[in-house]
C-alpha cells in the first residue's frame, strides 16, 4: 500500500518509503509505473531542474517559439516540451525493466507540486 498518494485528473504520484523495492509511483492517464528510489528522486530532482531551465529560456525566447529540453540520468531520461509557461513532461526509466510516460502541458505544475510534496517525505 502507498504511504502517501497526491492525485488530481489525469494524474497520481505516490511515495511508500517503506516498500521492499519500488517505493514511488507515478501515473497518467491509461499508464502507471512504480519506480526505485533512485529512480523517483532522479526523477524529482531533474523534473525541478528542467522546469528551471524552462523558466530561465522564457526571456530569450519569442512570445510563439517552443522549445525542447532534456535530461539524463543513470536511471531516467526526460524532457521537457513546450513553451517555458506551458510544457509537456516526458519520461523514460533506463535501468533495469523499461518503462516510459508523459504528463500533457495542462498537468505538469500540479504533477510538480505533488513531486516537490512528495521528495521531501
Amino acid at each position: 500500500m502507498i504511504k502517501k498518494v497526491e492525485c488530481g485528473e489525469g494524474w497520481r504520484v505516490g511515495w511508500n518509503p517503506a516498500a521492499e523495492e519500488f517505493c514511488g509511483l507515478v501515473a497518467g492517464s491509461g499508464w502507471a509505473v512504480e519506480l526505485t528510489v533512485a529512480e523517483f528522486l532522479d526523477l524529482c530532482r531533474v523534473a525541478r531542474q528542467l522546469h528551471s531551465t524552462m523558466a530561465d529560456m522564457a526571456e530569450q525566447l519569442m512570445e510563439e517559439e517552443s522549445l525542447t529540453c532534456e535530461q539524463e540520468t543513470e536511471t531516467i531520461w526526460l524532457e521537457a516540451e513546450g513553451y517555458p509557461a506551458s510544457y509537456s513532461l516526458r519520461f523514460i526509466l533506463l535501468s533495469g525493466r523499461r518503462a516510459e510516460g508523459e504528463w500533457p502541458s495542462g498537468l505538469v505544475p500540479a504533477v510538480l507540486e505533488a513531486l516537490a510534496k512528495l521528495e521531501k517525505t
